[in-house]
């Protein structure tokens, strides 16, 4: 596994070999010589390059343990295997735990262990409801796992929250491709027969298509707002082709928000600010005590990086930077996504009403407006001659 931005992998970063980090040196020679990853090895616009792939959801956690767990015990073990074969080995028997509904069966059995009660939940869309907005669910799950996890997340009566229901809709599939039709079930879940003319409150529907139901409802472009928690399988798609507006659940946004607003991060990040301006202003200077502080700044300021980068994580630190860059991942959230949150419950801290602006960040050639004044977006900081007094 390798971190990577700007099709660079991120030095410190890589464990392609089990649960064991990779030498920077290993690394460079495994990719030809560099950093650098060509982008058609890279991705494709759903994420799946020839040769490399994204892990982009939080399916891809168990998955990458796994592929790591069982290539460190085959190398522990000394067991000879083809990388190839071993991750479509692992891929496909993920894959049939999933669609052959056995994930499905144990989380069912245990659904206080797997599944939040979503008091918060509840409040969101009966809020919505009583607003008069209209609430739909498309899902890759079937009918009865939907109905017990929403039965147990937000009560009985959740479907009388929703407009339309649809479950197995084989995301991303249902956003591109017009052939499989809608089809109805009764409320134990058994397939109907009928042609759907139109889409029903209070009923449910399998599989179909975002063009057939685009004709049915009439709900298109920027009036409809839509949370998923893949960017690939749920946001792309709608907002490229489509022109919905689009929001990304983000769990681990919970933790990173908690983490940059300690005071250790705060006064981290704005030392280091301080001590790029210094080095960027005081390369001019040749004399050998100049180099010398100069050499002792970058060391100082490396160590803080790397000090920042492991409060997230001390594997691959933050999901949203590496290093003072966005990463892959954030990159895509910022794309796919009009607003992203750690849960839908954070609408409640707004008025149905409110509108959220971008935010200004300083592009290249603005920088020289932005690096007296350091702006760590957690506090007030203080301009560059005062940074000394902070140590």
């Amino acid at each position: 596994w390798a971190r990577w931005t700007f099709g660079l992998t991120q030095y410190g970063r890589s464990y392609v070999i089990g649960l064991k980090p990779v030498p920077d040196e290993e690394v460079i020679e495994l990719y030809g010589g560099t950093q650098h990853i060509p982008l058609y090895q890279m991705s494709d616009f759903y994420g799946k390059g020839p040769s490399i792939k994204q892990f982009m959801d939080i399916f891809s956690l168990p998955e990458m343990t796994l592929l790591s767990s069982v290539i460190d015990y085959f190398i522990n073990h000394g067991i000879e295997f083809d990388q190839v074969h071993l991750y479509k080995d692992i891929s496909d028997a993920i894959k049939d735990v999933h669609v052959k509904g056995m994930m499905y069966k144990w989380i069912e059995k245990d659904m206080e262990k797997y599944i939040l009660h979503g008091d918060e939940t509840y409040a969101v869309l009966n809020r919505l409801v009583n607003l008069n907005k209209k609430l739909f669910l498309i899902t890759n799950s079937p009918f009865s796992f939907v109905d017990k996890g929403m039965k147990h997340m937000v009560g009985k009566n959740w479907r009388d929250l929703f407009d339309m229901v649809i479950v197995q809709a084989d995301k991303p599939t249902f956003f591109t491709d017009r052939r499989k039709p809608f089809r109805k079930l009764d409320d134990k879940g058994s397939l109907q027969w009928d042609k759907i003319n139109k889409l029903e409150k209070g009923k449910i529907y399998k599989q179909g298509n975002l063009f057939d139901f685009l004709r049915l409802t009439g709900w298109r472009g920027s009036k409809v707002l839509y949370f998923g928690d893949h960017l690939y399988s749920d946001l792309a798609d709608l907002m490229l082709r489509h022109g919905w507006r689009t929001g990304a659940i983000v769990p681990e946004l919970e933790p990173e928000i908690r983490i940059i607003n300690t005071e250790q991060y705060m006064h981290s990040l704005t030392w280091q600010q301080a001590l790029t301006g210094l080095l960027e202003r005081m390369q001019m200077y040749q004399d050998a005590e100049s180099k010398q502080v100069l050499l002792e700044w970058m060391q100082e300021r490396q160590e803080i990086r790397s000090l920042t980068k492991n409060l997230f994580n001390p594997q691959f630190g933050s999901i949203f930077r590496t290093f003072h860059n966005p990463t892959y991942f954030s990159r895509r959230l910022i794309r796919f996504s009009d607003i992203y949150m750690a849960s839908i419950s954070c609408l409640l801290n707004y008025d149905v009403n409110f509108t959220f602006f971008p935010r200004r960040t300083p592009l290249q050639h603005e920088a020289p407006l932005w690096m007296d004044q350091l702006c760590t977006g957690c506090m007030k900081t203080p301009f560059l001659e005062e940074m000394v007094h902070i140590r």
